[in-house]
C-alpha cells in the first residue's frame, strides 16, 4: 500500500544542529509534499528526460537527501514525484511525494526523505509524467553498537584531464557505506587551461568554453560532469558526503579572493556566491536553512564507531595564503627564516574561522565514538622539505646527490677507509658541482613545501591536535587536494604523536609527476627520497590516479589505496601492483604498511 508523507514547512524548520539528523527543506532547492504552501498540482506535467541520473547524500539516522535533475521539453515549471521503497520493484513503498522544479533552480530536484529507519538500505526513483528516472540505492546511518564502517574517499576530478575511470573502479567495491568527496568535484578553467593537453582527442573539451564566472557557467559545467556515466553510476549506488575545495569556485581560493580571479573578472564575492549556489543545486547536500550556501561544516554519526566531522578549510574563514616570494632574498635565494616563522605560526592566522574551530573543538570534546574522523581538503601533516626543494631550486634527486657529495668529501678529509670505489669515482666526477651557491642551497633550513595546506596555518593546527590529545581521541584525518596519496603520522609541537592522516590521490588531475617531471622509472626512487626527507611521512604515491577506502572496526582502521593504469582511455585496468594498505590500531597513532 502506498503511503504519502505530509510534512509542513514548520516541521522542516525545526532543524537540529548543523545538519545532523536535521529535517531541513530549502524551498526553491528542495521539496516535499506539503499542506501549508502553494499547491504543487498547478505545475504542468510536461515531458522530461533524466539525463543527469540520480543521487543521494547527507544520510542521517532517519533521513537522506535525494537528488535528480530533469531536462524538460519545454522550459516551464514541472511537477516531479518521488518514491522510496525497501525493494527494487517499489512494492514495499516507505514514503513518497511530489514537488515542482523550475528554471530558478536549474530544474534540479532535492528531497529530504525523512522518517526512515536507521542502518537501512533503500531504493528511490523520480517520475515526470510517465517517464521514470533510473533507480538509485542509498542507506541511512546506523545507530548503536556496530562492527564496521567502510568509506570510499575521492578528490580532484578534472574532466579534460582524463576519463573518470577511478569512479568506475569504485563501483566494483562492495559494502561501501558512503562516499566522502573532499572537493574539486569540478574545475573552473576554460578550454586550453590546466591539464587540458589531451582533452580534444579524448572528446572531453569543457563546457562552457570559457572560465566559469557566472551562475549559468557553473551550472553548465556541473551538467557536463554529471553526464559522465561512471560518476552517475557511483552517485546512484552510494550516498555521497561532500565538501568543496577551491576549484568549485576558483584556484587557491580563500574567503576574499583567489589566485586566478582578477578585478577584470568582476566582484569575487558575487562570483563565489553564484558558484556556491550551483554547488547546492547540483550536489545532494543538506543546507542548514533556506538560502544558506556558505556554511557546510557538519557531522555524521556511524553508530558508536565513527564520528565524521566535515570541515570547510577553504571558503568560509581562510586567510590569504603566505607566499615564499615575499621572504626570499632575490640576490641569494635564501629565506628570511625568522620573519617567515613568525608569520606562519601567528595565532591570528586562521583556516577554519573562529566559529567553525569552536564547533569542531566541541565535537571532539563531547563525542563518544571510537574513532574521530576529520573530512577536509588539505594536508594536515607537517610536510617540511629542504628549502631548496620546497622552492623548486633543486629537485629531490639533485639535492640528494649534493648531500652525498658533501658527505663523501667530509669522509675523504677524515681518511675514512670504508669509502667504496663507486663513492670515490662519483665524488671525483661530480665535485665540480659543489659550488658555494649549491652548498648554500643545501644548507638552507627545512620549510613547508605547500603553504596552501595546514603548514601555512600552523597555530590553528596545534589547537586541533591539542584538543584531540586532551581527550586521548583516536584521531584520523583524511585529505585530498594534492592529487597524490600520502600517509602521515600527526605529531604536535611537543613531538607527541596525536593522530594519523591518509590522503587520496586524484580522480584525474595530474600530480607531482606533472610539476616535477617524474618519469615512471624514477617514481619509486623519488617517492622513497621524499619519505626519507619528511619526518612522520610513511607513504606516498606521486604518479598514479586513484581513490582510497577506509574500513573502521572496533580494533583498527585499514586504509587501502586503489589505482588505475590510465585515465587517457576508457579501456583501463586496476593497477594492482600499486595497491597499498596501511593499518592503524586503536589507541595508537602509528601506521603499519602492508
Amino acid at each position: 500500500m502506498k503511503t504519502r508523507t505530509t510534512i509542513t514547512r514548520r516541521d522542516f524548520l525545526a532543524m537540529s544542529a548543523k545538519g545532523v539528523g536535521a529535517a531541513v527543506v530549502s524551498y526553491g532547492l528542495m521539496g516535499c509534499s506539503s499542506s501549508d504552501g502553494d499547491s504543487e498540482s498547478t505545475a504542468s506535467e510536461v515531458k522530461a528526460d533524466f539525463l543527469h541520473g540520480v543521487a543521494s547524500g547527507d544520510p542521517s539516522h532517519s533521513a537522506v537527501i535525494l537528488w535528480t535533475r530533469i531536462t524538460p521539453e519545454q522550459q516551464t515549471d514541472t511537477l516531479v514525484s518521488w518514491e522510496v521503497a525497501t525493494d527494487s520493484d517499489f512494492s514495499d513503498l516507505v514514503t513518497n511525494g511530489e514537488m515542482t522544479t523550475t528554471a530558478a533552480q536549474d530544474f534540479t530536484v532535492k528531497i529530504d526523505a525523512i522518517g526512515l529507519n536507521s542502518g537501512t538500505e533503500y531504493f528511490y526513483r523520480f517520475k515526470v509524467g510517465e517517464q521514470y528516472s533510473p533507480v538509485g540505492t542509498t542507506k541511512t546511518l546506523p545507530q548503536g553498537a556496530i562492527d564496521q564502517v567502510k568509506l570510499a574517499v575521492f578528490s580532484c576530478a578534472n574532466y579534460p584531464a582524463g576519463h573518470f575511470n577511478v569512479y568506475d573502479l569504485a563501483l566494483a567495491q562492495d559494502n561501501i557505506d558512503a562516499v566522502v568527496h573532499l572537493g574539486d568535484y569540478l574545475y573552473e578553467y576554460g578550454r586550453g587551461g590546466y591539464a587540458s593537453e589531451n582533452a580534444q582527442q579524448m572528446d572531453r573539451q569543457v563546457l562552457p568554453e570559457g572560465e566559469l564566472l557566472t551562475l549559468a557557467d557553473y551550472r553548465t559545467r556541473y551538467g557536463q560532469y554529471r553526464s559522465d556515466a561512471a560518476l552517475q553510476g557511483l552517485h546512484a549506488k552510494v550516498p555521497f558526503i561532500t565538501v568543496w575545495d577551491d576549484h568549485e569556485v576558483a584556484n587557491d581560493a580563500w574567503q576574499d579572493g583567489a589566485e586566478n580571479h582578477s578585478d577584470e573578472q568582476g566582484d569575487f564575492q558575487e562570483r563565489k556566491m553564484q558558484a556556491l549556489q550551483a554547488y547546492f543545486e547540483w550536489l545532494p547536500i543538506r543546507p542548514w536553512q533556506e538560502g544558506q550556501y556558505q556554511e557546510i561544516y557538519r557531522s555524521f554519526q556511524f553508530g558508536d564507531l565513527v564520528d565524521l566531522h566535515m570541515l570547510d578549510t577553504r571558503i568560509l574563514g581562510r586567510d590569504k595564503q603566505l607566499d615564499y616570494a615575499d621572504y626570499l632574498d632575490p640576490a641569494t635565494g635564501r629565506i628570511d627564516a625568522q620573519r617567515f616563522s613568525a608569520d606562519v605560526s601567528s595565532s591570528t592566522r586562521t583556516m577554519l574561522g573562529a566559529d567553525q574551530l569552536q564547533w569542531l573543538q566541541a565535537q571532539l570534546l563531547t563525542s563518544s565514538a571510537k574513532w574521530q574522523l576529520l573530512g577536509q581538503q588539505v594536508l594536515m601533516g607537517q610536510m617540511l622539505l629542504p628549502a631548496a626543494i620546497a622552492t623548486q631550486q633543486l629537485s629531490v634527486t639533485e639535492f640528494g646527490e649534493l648531500v652525498a657529495l658533501l658527505q663523501i668529501g667530509q669522509r675523504l678529509e677524515q681518511n675514512d677507509p670504508t669509502i667504496t670505489t663507486f663513492e670515490y669515482t662519483f665524488y671525483i666526477e661530480n665535485q665540480h658541482r659543489l659550488t658555494p651557491q649549491a652548498i648554500a642551497l643545501v644548507q638552507m633550513p627545512a620549510i613547508p613545501y605547500n603553504l596552501d595546506a595546514w603548514d601555512g596555518y600552523a597555530y590553528e593546527r596545534e589547537v586541533i591536535l591539542a584538543t584531540a590529545k586532551s581527550q586521548q581521541k583516536n584521531l584520523v584525518v583524511i585529505a585530498g587536494d594534492t592529487h597524490n596519496a600520502w600517509a602521515n603520522e600527526l605529531t604536535d609541537i611537543h613531538g607527541d604523536k596525536v593522530g594519523v592522516e591518509f590522503a587520496t590521490s586524484s580522480v584525474s588531475s595530474p600530480g607531482l609527476e606533472y610539476y616535477l617531471g617524474i618519469a615512471a622509472d624514477a617514481q619509486k626512487q623519488t617517492e622513497a627520497g621524499i619519505v626519507d626527507l619528511v619526518a612522520g611521512l610513511q607513504y606516498t604515491n606521486l604518479r598514479d590516479r586513484g581513490f582510497m577506502t577506509l574500513t573502521f572496526t572496533q580494533q583498527e582502521v585499514t586504509t587501502d589505496w586503489h589505482y588505475v593504469d590510465t585515465v587517457l582511455a576508457t579501456d583501463y585496468v586496476e593497477a594492482t601492483d600499486k595497491h597499498t594498505q596501511a593499518v592503524t590500531r586503536i589507541g595508537e597513532h602509528s601506521i603499519s604498511l602492508n
